[in-house]
């Protein structure tokens, strides 16, 4: 893989992480975050439609690799309604003065 492939697997992911957080309506930070979410995203999205038998939807060929584009950002979206989740339950309501 080369350089432009990863740069073009980055922007892809961290499109997909943008996406799956403003689906689940949680920020959980910035385009680092979003990339790192996207990546998760598109393992936990696999891994779903794996078990339930369910085929690859709209993948994008980036040299060698395969990029889910669906399934990445329904995992994104999973991964982030997990992480609003646990911040709740952890960090709790902030109130505002």
């Amino acid at each position: 893989m080369g350089l432009i492939e990863l740069l073009v697997l980055l922007v892809v992911a961290a499109v997909c992480g943008g996406i799956g957080q403003s689906l689940a309506g949680y920020n959980a930070g910035g385009c680092l975050t979003s990339i790192v979410v996207g990546f998760i995203g598109s393992y936990l999205g696999l891994l779903i439609a794996r078990n339930l038998g369910l085929p690859e939807l709209f993948a994008l060929q980036i040299g060698e690799q395969s990029f889910p584009i669906i399934w990445s950002i329904v995992g994104a979206t999973v991964f982030t309604l997990i992480l609003a989740l646990l911040n709740r339950l952890f960090v709790g309501r902030r109130t505002r003065l």
